[in-house]
């Protein structure tokens, strides 16, 4: 038998027609050596077939490709009697991959990503890959800073030509930031430098920030927070030269060193305004923030370029362009500005095109937009436009873009691009209070039912005061002008008795139809009829005049409730609000012809002031009063009251205000007057840095309540002062407050700690 041979390798890396075979016709096709790839597989990358002539240049061809696959380990062709033979060695299969010390990571998420790459079970075994696998995962844990991490890869052989692969990993310790050092500085303190950091080293709430933990992302976004400091105080020459990052031997330790050049401290000189101006100069010149005689800062300058490009913008110039140029005058330590004023042509909006909504209508989307079709580009309409649909909450993102329209110089369009997220949810809820102890809630929402923008809610609420269970329905634009239209079915039981107020449990049914109508950006007001009826408990132990009152209207009673509201709500964040203004005013009144006829009204007036970039001063300010009329009395049960948490801290929940007589004088009745004045302020959490979770706050806290027949006077306010604690948890907002009473009298209800927390799940 005369066999010739075309070594795989060979063949592979030089082609080697002179060291093979000479040109023959061939008879047959046999392949060797396969277990688990189909002879197909092999035959498909042969560039010959029975019959035809073979070379060595298609030998080496399909040994190349062979080898491509990443199938086998060895790859060679033989001739027998001008009979092909490819002999294979396969690669073994992957069988499984473990883990083993893992603790940062969730395995499934691992194998997933390593699924990715091509290293999973079932797959081909590479070992490069394998190799690319550990360096990636070792990044992985250097990312969340677990220097000292140790990984170690076997791979055991199992039988039909397998193997299994263990990921052996010893995590070590996390390094944690021990010192930053900032060399260099000495207009400012080091420390007050470093608290602009978020790194930071250790501290009692670094468990959940992870803030000591050294990230080459944080400390970038450090650099340009510490850049941005020293430009707005006046050091437009400021440089940091160098940063030294370090870990100890241990690796357990990461010492920081910032190298910065502080430079001279600049005044403006003058501001001056050039190019193409548009509009007047003086109102220009109103938008200009730095001024001469000040000192130099890049935040005011920043901001003085983009009050005239958005101003420039909201008359139609889409495309303008404001650069400011420095003349620096290094002797006298001064800098002056020419801002260049490029306002480019003016355009209008062609096209409005709404793109990502598959559930949602594109009326819904659309009747947000404050920009028109055919009218001129109007930056602040279109960002309002943007902003609207963000607030209508079916969507987890809304970006706007505005092309301009090809082959035109005064034309754009406006690209509305949402991503839409689940907008029906099933939720149960848990929270902890010192007034109403657990509370259970749920609810069943769709809130845009066939993506129309309706609103379908059922709501339960079980605490120990308040029990509710209620069914909704609104319509947001039951009309094109906005007007929204909603119903109400709702019970409530009510059971105070675990406060300071007398005893008694009401339990109410009620319907009710509301229509909202908005006056403005920022300005709604709502009306609304009800129907209620209200079944009133009393006690051996009750007021007497609450006997008294169910004696003289019977414990069932019914409410024909008219009601009114007006909100204009100008915060800057509903969450972490450092400026603006809220105002509310509410009123309701019982009509003739049912049983109660009273009347209440409710007013609230927020604000909030910057003060500096992390404190904000709050004010709030809330007045209410009703009563009864046609004869009758305000229903006791509708009282106002004060004490606890959102009123009057310091004090016991709803225990402010008029008693009852002996011997139950203990007992809080309310009252048809109310006022609650608050004043605090807010910032970060100290110890912590910029997150925004957690805010901490100093208080002070006045108000009272006053019964039908009483004088309001303020000298029978209580106050109290103390500090606060807001947490926006993982696990829902967490509440807490320590509170000294300051004008304490006989027979008020002290309760000092107080706390509010729930979650959801």
């Amino acid at each position: 038998m005369k066999k010739k041979i075309l070594p795989g390798l060979f063949a592979a890396l030089f082609s080697a027609s002179g060291f093979a075979f000479q040109p023959f016709v061939v008879k047959d096709i046999r392949v060797e050596g396969i277990q688990r790839t189909e002879a197909g597989t092999v035959f498909s990358y042969l560039p010959v077939k029975v019959g035809e002539t073979m070379t060595d240049e298609k030998a080496a061809q399909a040994i190349k490709a062979l080898f491509a696959t990443g199938f086998f380990k060895d790859v060679r062709i033989e001739v027998e009697n001008d009979v092909i033979v490819v002999v294979v060695d396969e690669r073994p299969a992957i069988a499984q991959v473990d883990f083993v010390g893992i603790k940062e990571f969730d395995k499934d998420a691992l194998k997933k990503g390593l699924k990715e790459i091509g290293l999973a079970e079932s797959r081909i075994f590479d070992r490069s890959m394998l190799e690319r696998a550990e360096q990636e995962l070792k990044r992985q844990y250097l990312s969340r800073g677990l220097y000292a991490v140790n990984i170690t890869t076997t791979v055991t052989p199992l039988e039909r030509n397998r193997v299994g692969i263990n990921f052996a990993v010893d995590e070590g310790e996390v390094a944690k930031i021990r010192q930053i050092n900032i060399v260099g500085a000495q207009a400012f303190k080091e420390k007050d430098l470093k608290d602009l950091f978020a790194l930071r080293t250790p501290n009692w709430i670094s468990w959940y920030t992870k803030n000591d933990q050294y990230s080459k992302q944080k400390l970038s976004a450090d650099l340009e927070t510490l850049k941005s400091y020293y430009h707005d105080r006046g050091y437009i020459e400021f440089d940091v030269e160098s940063t030294q990052v370090s870990i100890s031997p241990d690796k357990k330790n990461i010492f920081i060193t910032i190298n910065i050049k502080e430079g001279e401290k600049y005044t403006v000189s003058a501001v001056k305004l050039a190019g193409e101006l548009t509009l007047p100069e003086d109102e220009l010149r109103k938008l200009v923030r730095i001024k001469p005689g000040e000192v130099f800062s890049r935040e005011k300058l920043t901001e003085t370029t983009k009050l005239i490009n958005e101003k420039l913008g909201n008359d139609g110039f889409a495309f303008s362009n404001v650069n400011a140029a420095p003349e620096i005058d290094k002797d006298k330590k001064q800098v002056a500005f020419t801002i260049f004023i490029d306002p480019g042509k003016r355009v209008y909006v062609r096209r409005i095109n709404v793109s990502g909504n598959t559930r949602t209508r594109d009326e819904v989307i659309r009747r947000e937009a404050r920009q028109m079709e055919g009218a001129w580009y109007d930056g602040e309409k279109i960002n309002r436009t943007r902003t609207r649909v963000d607030k209508l909450g079916y969507f987890d993102e809304v970006n706007v873009e505005t092309p301009p329209v090809p082959g035109t110089t005064d034309q754009v369009d406006v690209n509305l691009n949402v991503k839409e997220k689940p907008t029906g949810n099933v939720m149960l809820g848990a929270g902890l209070s010192s007034s109403e102890g657990v509370v259970v809630s749920g609810s069943v929402a769709q809130n845009n039912i066939f993506g129309s923008g309706k609103h379908l809610s059922v709501n339960l609420n079980s605490g120990k005061i308040n029990k509710t269970y209620s069914l909704s329905f609104t319509d947001p634009y039951h009309t094109i002008d906005g007007i929204s239209r909603g119903f109400d079915i709702y019970r409530r039981d009510t059971d105070p008795s675990s406060t300071s107020v007398g005893g008694y449990k009401t339990t109410s049914y009620g319907a009710g139809i509301r229509y909202g109508f908005p006056i403005a950006e920022d300005n709604a007001i709502g009306v609304g009829l009800a129907a209620d009826s209200t079944k009133v408990k009393t006690y051996a132990d009750s007021p007497q005049r609450y006997k008294d009152f169910v004696r003289q209207f019977g414990s069932t009673n019914s409410t024909l409730l008219l009601n009114a509201t007006w909100t204009n709500d100008r915060r800057d964040s509903l969450i972490y609000t450092t400026s603006g203004t809220l105002q509310r005013a509410y009123g309701e009144v019982g009509l003739p012809g049912a049983d109660m006829k009273f009347y209440k009204f409710n007013y609230q007036h927020q604000k909030f002031f910057p003060v500096t970039k992390d404190i904000t001063v709050m004010l709030n300010g809330e007045y209410g009063f009703g009563d009864g009329y046609s004869g009758e009395p305000l229903p006791f049960f509708r009282n106002f009251y004060a004490g606890g948490m959102g009123s009057v801290r310091g004090y016991k929940t709803a225990s402010l205000g008029p008693r009852d007589a002996p011997p139950n004088q203990d007992d809080a009745l309310g009252g048809n007057k109310r006022l609650v004045l608050n004043a605090e302020f807010l910032m970060p959490l100290p110890g912590i840095g910029l997150d925004k979770s957690f805010r901490f706050g100093g208080f002070v806290d006045a108000g009272q309540v006053w019964a039908t027949g009483q004088k309001l006077r303020l000298s029978d306010l209580r106050y109290s002062m103390g500090i606060s604690i807001a947490w926006s948890s993982p696990f829902g907002p967490l509440k807490f407050s320590v509170a000294q009473p300051l004008n304490k009298k006989s027979g008020d209800d002290i309760e000092r700690f107080q706390f509010q927390m729930g979650t959801s799940f």
